[in-house]
């Protein structure tokens, strides 16, 4: 299987490598058959605001946004849409949550994947499926549970 990951970087600030998201992508969307492609743009604050509030109905930037594309015929590579992260947000919370920020993009790519293949977190039955699927692809990466709670010690 091949998968063709597009980054767009739309941001200031250092990113991962093409190569880093390249192997969250291909870990997280394993199950898919066919070959495929998908976008991953970086942005500022600004435009994931943008895009939040007019997509999603929602005030304020995100850290990830996934645009799933379904398409009417088939098409190769199959195109399974378009992650916007942000990366001041993905910053943020990484310091916050104490976590390695290189853990964080990986959950949050690994993330977005997921929701681009149809999965979602909406529910509590549909948010424990995809947490399990997301902690069983990132450990595969080396890259603890990031939903573990912080213990105080």
């Amino acid at each position: 299987m091949t998968i063709i990951t597009d980054v767009q970087v739309a941001c200031e600030g250092d990113v991962p490598s093409q190569k880093q998201f390249q192997q969250w992508v291909e870990a997280a969307l394993q199950s898919v058959p066919e070959e495929c492609e998908l976008s991953i743009r970086l942005v500022e604050i600004e435009e994931s605001a943008e895009l939040n509030s007019t997509y999603r109905g929602k005030s304020g930037p995100t850290n990830v946004l996934s645009f799933p594309f379904d398409s009417p015929v088939p098409m190769e590579p199959r195109l399974l849409g378009d992650l916007i992260i942000c990366t001041p947000i993905v910053a943020k919370e990484a310091r916050e949550q104490q976590k390695e920020q290189h853990h964080h993009w990986a959950h949050l790519v690994v993330h977005g994947c997921l929701h681009l293949l149809g999965y979602d977190h909406i529910e509590d039955d549909e948010a424990e499926i995809m947490e399990e699927l997301e902690k069983k692809i990132l450990h595969s990466l080396a890259i603890d549970n990031p939903y573990q709670e912080e213990t105080n010690s």
